[in-house]
């Protein structure tokens, strides 16, 4: 496919017609996205995965895209419309869950965190080179000990010193942080109750960083142990408006709906290679897309691909502004990925164990975002206590 080649950009699977509220100027960035991707990006994936290594080099082409700032997409506040960047997210994962997060983990998460915790200075000063992936970053929060209930069990501290920070712990997952020169630590304040962040670089004295290895998913993203054995930071690398988990939550606001983006891109993904592979497979003298039990499955795809498209679309008209709703979303959206890439799984058969046929990056894919976008269980907690008025997270 050439870089300049018109194509129409269908997303055979979404029969709601969800795309069709996109822009023309959001369409043809879109399509200029799914081009390169294909051309540049696809054939690096299964060498990437088998080797486990990360294909970081991906980054600055990417960024030379503008996908975040070409003027062509400003609305009237001068950003891209929140649908745009839902597809945008649906467009990376489509093609690949670890490569949305190499990309999406700098843009969405580390620069949000910029954006909503730094100061206007620190922002003036960093966000251009944020956005063109020449100052990389990503987000240290769980540790070994804790990962869904990290809120009541920070264990990384910060003592204050006369120059600045000492900080001493442990971060465990950190996805991209052996390709970033800065991480975005949360720490507890000693002696006090506040909950910081720093940018720390990557290398600095103290900071030991170790690739998680043997994963069975995400194979070419790097999730990274990170040891803080005194690690010094001048203050003016800490954002002052994080001072609490509640300021990390509305920071993080605006991102709580990448999962249902992440979750239909993944299942459009699936759907056309198991579409594909079953409209030329033939048994018994027939593509076994002719067959009623394999239509069952890809219905059944294309229904859960409605409702997380529905979920993600409800997102960009009407921004998330509880803490709710997201784990409701997550919780959905996690359930029809799991599903949907079971089917397509079912669909290919054997072959659906060949990375060549892709299916089964989405299958074990989807095993890694139904846990990391907070357990299912935790979830339900959420929602229950929600509902009923009685928090179930403990008993005694």
């Amino acid at each position: 496919m050439r870089e300049d080649e018109d194509v129409l950009l269908d997303y055979p699977g979404d029969l709601v017609g969800f795309a069709e509220a996109l822009t023309a100027a959001e369409r043809a960035k879109l399509t200029q996205l799914r081009q390169h991707l294909e051309a540049q990006v696809r054939p690096l994936l299964i060498p990437a995965w088998e080797a486990g290594t990360c294909p970081a080099e991906i980054r600055g082409p990417l960024a030379a895209l503008r996908l975040e700032d070409d003027p062509a997409l400003g609305g009237d506040d001068g950003r891209p419309s929140a649908l745009y960047q839902g597809f945008k997210t649906l467009e990376l994962s489509r093609l690949d869950l670890g490569v949305s997060i190499i990309y999406g983990g700098q843009v969405g998460m580390f620069r949000t965190l910029v954006l909503e915790g730094g100061s206007p200075e620190q922002i003036a000063a960093w966000d251009a080179d944020i956005l063109g992936f020449r100052k990389t970053g990503c987000f240290a929060l769980t540790e070994p000990d804790h990962g869904s209930d990290i809120a009541g069990g920070l264990a990384t501290t910060a003592r204050r010193t006369d120059d600045g920070w000492v900080l001493h712990g442990r971060k465990r997952w950190i996805g991209n942080a052996t390709i970033s020169d800065e991480i975005c630590v949360i720490a507890r304040e000693e002696g006090g109750d506040r909950v910081l962040a720093f940018l720390v670089p990557s290398h600095a004295p103290g900071m030991e960083l170790s690739v998680i290895e043997h994963k069975a998913a995400l194979r070419h993203v790097h999730n990274a142990d990170i040891v803080l054995s005194g690690v010094h930071v001048a203050e003016e690398a800490r954002l002052p408006r994080i001072e609490s988990f509640r300021d990390i939550n509305r920071a993080f606001r605006s991102l709580r709906a990448v999962i249902a983006w992440n979750s239909a891109g993944m299942q459009l993904g699936a759907y056309d290679a198991a579409l594909r592979y079953a409209q030329q497979r033939e048994q018994f003298g027939a593509p076994i897309a002719g067959y009623q039990l394999i239509q069952e499955k890809l219905v059944q795809i294309v229904a859960n691909i409605a409702q997380t498209l529905a979920l993600a679309v409800r997102t960009a008209t009407h921004p998330l502004i509880d803490d709710v709703t997201p784990s409701l979303i997550k919780l959905v959206a996690a359930d029809r990925l799991r599903e949907t890439a079971a089917l397509a799984r079912e669909i290919v058969g054997g072959n659906g164990l060949l990375l060549e046929h892709d299916v089964a990056r989405f299958f074990v894919d989807a095993e890694a975002m139904y846990t990391f976008e907070g357990t299912r269980e935790t979830n339900v907690l959420i929602v229950g206590r929600k509902l009923t008025g009685i928090s179930a997270f403990t008993r005694r």
